[in-house]
């Protein structure tokens, strides 16, 4: 990676750490955001590990499907009943906030999607997911980095940035575009004075660190008038667990909807590798999926003044076997779920041309057939929010990909 924050020596790191734990990424000074009526937000949510989609969302009316997951199915009736979305499709029992947002039309899901990989490495498929781009490689942007870059100047969006949210900023949203950086403080807050020691003497000596620096104070100044500074914000036993999944959420959401704050942002939580002890109903995925509903809640509630242009897209750099394997659990796979949340969301509806689930209908006999492109429904959500063309999306965010069009539809 060429980002200057990369670059930074331990002790330039630290200087940044102390000025309060919210880390700015300024790359070069180019600001571009939509211009238009609607001031729309998108979050994006990557789930590292690769999510069972056949579990967060099973398909209980295929008549393939009981008898091919065995002691993971999930049933349409009774204790631990996996929760109705559309007569064929349910959503898993852990997740009732996400099933009452798709009543109420505020969610959907994309089902039966992959990228274009298929090798299932995790670092490669996280790579092939957060760059846009058609195969693993060394890369300097994420395809989110370059919907702000692409965008025109004007907006909110634009004299904003990007938000990452973890002390490194996930891929996805790293490029040439400006990312503010946010992370639950573990130090203590600089002092006024240093900081503005430390910005007179970069200013002199290293203006790219100058300018993080005061995207950094910039940020915290946000963070600081929305309550994220202190200690009980922080998430306690971090984005994995439910509660950390939610603290995360909550902080994203107010730092999102602050009039000052940015419009688009990214995060990551990690675990959802399930080779064992899987669980059906209850055990590990379970306890996951517990913590994206939350997380789904948490946004809900804190972007409610600004929801209705709201969309939080949930991705995932692949799916899982769609067989159990010898302890329980699952192994890497092909297709998976894409979750697409929001007040600005089209939903009440699971998009999928379903592949079906016999031996002849799985990827290589073993995984759920991808039938659409993760790239469609990403093109989709930012020509529909920000209104980018398709010749953009093809040659600028995902390079190469002309013949991926746009999926229609998803946001009202």
């Amino acid at each position: 990676m060429n980002e200057a924050c990369s670059q930074m020596t331990p002790s330039r790191r630290a200087a940044l750490g102390a000025a309060g734990a919210l880390f700015g990424w300024s790359f070069l000074p180019r600001f571009a955001f939509a211009a238009g009526a609607r001031d729309a937000r998108l979050i994006v949510v990557v789930l590292r590990g690769a999510l069972d989609g056949l579990a967060a969302v099973p398909p209980i009316g295929d008549p393939d499907y009981a008898a091919l997951r065995g002691p993971l199915a999930l049933a349409a009736t009774g204790e631990g009943a996996a929760l109705p979305l559309d007569g064929f499709f349910a959503a898993h029992p852990a997740t009732p906030a996400f099933a009452r947002l798709f009543r109420e039309r505020q969610a959907l899901i994309v089902h039966a999607a992959a990228t274009g990989y298929r090798e299932r490495s995790h670092f490669d498929g996280q790579d092939v997911l957060e760059s846009g781009r058609n195969s693993p490689a060394m890369v300097e942007s994420g395809w989110l980095n370059r919907v702000v870059a692409a965008l025109p100047a004007g907006a909110p969006t634009a004299r904003r940035g990007a938000l990452g949210v973890g002390v490194t900023a996930p891929l996805i949203v790293r490029g040439p575009a400006p990312v503010l950086g946010w992370a639950p403080p573990n130090l203590p807050p600089a002092g006024d004075d240093l900081v503005r020691r430390l910005g007179d003497l970069y200013g002199q000596t290293d203006p790219a660190l100058s300018r993080a620096l005061a995207r950094a104070v910039e940020t915290e100044a946000i963070a600081s008038a929305q309550k994220l500074g202190g200690a009980e914000n922080r998430a306690r036993g971090g984005p994995a667990t439910p509660q950390g999944m939610a603290q995360i959420a909550a902080a994203a959401a107010r730092l999102v909807a602050a009039e000052d704050g940015p419009r688009i942002a990214a995060l990551a939580f990690e675990g959802w590798d399930t080779h064992a002890d899987e669980g059906g109903a209850t055990g590990r995925l379970a306890t996951l999926l517990g913590g994206l509903d939350q997380a789904f809640a948490a946004f809900e509630s804190g972007l409610k003044a600004v929801w209705a242009d709201t969309a939080i897209l949930v991705l995932t750099e692949f799916g899982r076997t769609a067989r159990i394997n010898g302890t329980i659990g699952t192994d890497h796979g092909v297709g998976t779920v894409a979750y697409l949340v929001g007040g600005a969301v089209r939903g009440g509806r699971v998009v999928a041309d379903w592949p079906g689930l016999k031996d002849e209908q799985l990827y290589e006999r073993r995984d759920l057939k991808p039938t659409t492109d993760v790239r469609a429904v990403c093109k989709g959500v930012v020509a529909d929010l920000f209104g980018l063309s398709g010749m953009v999306l093809a040659e600028r965010i995902f390079p190469d990909t002309a013949a991926i069009g746009p999926m229609k539809g998803l946001v009202a």
